[in-house]
């Protein structure tokens, strides 16, 4: 999918994160992460950014995550919103078997 224009998903409550997404310059997935665990997980969060939007196919976009300790789950979930507004899609996030 291609990010066509700059969106917010997630909130600064204690266990969520804001996830900003913006369009791409050509230099693939960038991320600017600000976390109140980053020392522990900073490794681990930016994994799981990449591998989120690798399953969905995005290839260049700005990321920036303000993360308040949110699990995988929640991450995962903020980021595939952002995705899909970006991307000007509506409906389920659901994959239909």
């Amino acid at each position: 999918m291609k990010i066509e224009t700059p969106v917010v998903a997630g909130t600064l409550e204690s266990s969520d994160v804001m996830i900003t997404l913006e369009p791409g310059t050509g230099g693939g997935i960038e991320i600017d992460l600000n976390s109140t665990v980053e020392k522990q997980f900073g490794c681990a969060i930016k994994k799981v950014i990449v591998e989120t939007l690798t399953e969905l196919g995005v290839t260049d976009t700005k990321v920036t995550a303000v993360d308040r300790g949110a699990l995988d789950c929640t991450l995962r979930a903020r980021l595939k919103t952002a995705v899909f507004r970006a991307a000007g899609q509506e409906g389920s996030l659901c994959q239909e078997d």
